[in-house]
């Protein structure tokens, strides 16, 4: 590791310990020839995924995007933002587990409601609403009716 002060490469660790709730490592370094002490952190690189959008273009999955979509989708449903952070940190861990690198923003948006139809139905249609341009209250009520089967299912299942 480079030191920041006088760039020579030799240095030694004086302490590490787990940061960003255990996705990174911080480690405190004192440079051998200056003395000068610096923090590092290290990371899991991983590689980019593309989201080809419904238009064709190409680009590089945005966490962000999701979330402030799930935020808007969620305003007022007593979902708490944890939890909305929780549900895209693993999404973006199944998409890191696939094989392939690039995914439709159609099947991010279906893994979406998935997950919002178990935690909130409010959110499920608003969100779905946005995701699949509803034109009018068929598309609301035709989402709703949705909703109500899969319940169906899940009580007869049980």
């Amino acid at each position: 590791m480079q030191c920041p002060s006088c760039q020579n490469t030799d240095s030694r660790v004086l302490e590490s310990r787990a940061a960003d709730a255990g996705r990174s490592v911080r480690r405190r370094r004192e440079c051998l020839h200056c003395d000068f002490r610096f923090t590092t952190y290290e990371r899991v690189e991983t590689v980019p995924i593309t989201v080809l959008k419904r238009n064709g273009n190409r680009e590089t999955f945005n966490r962000s995007k999701i979330l402030n979509g799930l935020t808007l989708a969620c305003q007022k449903t007593g979902l708490e933002q944890d939890k909305l952070e929780s549900m895209v940190n693993e999404l973006e861990l199944q998409l890191q587990q696939r094989s392939g690198r690039e995914v439709n923003s159609a099947e991010i948006g279906e893994m979406v409601l998935d997950q919002l139809s178990e935690m909130s139905e409010v959110a499920y249609v608003r969100f779905a609403s946005v995701y699949r341009h509803f034109r009018g209250i068929n598309d609301f009520v035709a989402a709703l009716e949705g909703i109500h089967a899969n319940k169906e299912q899940l009580t007869a299942v049980r």
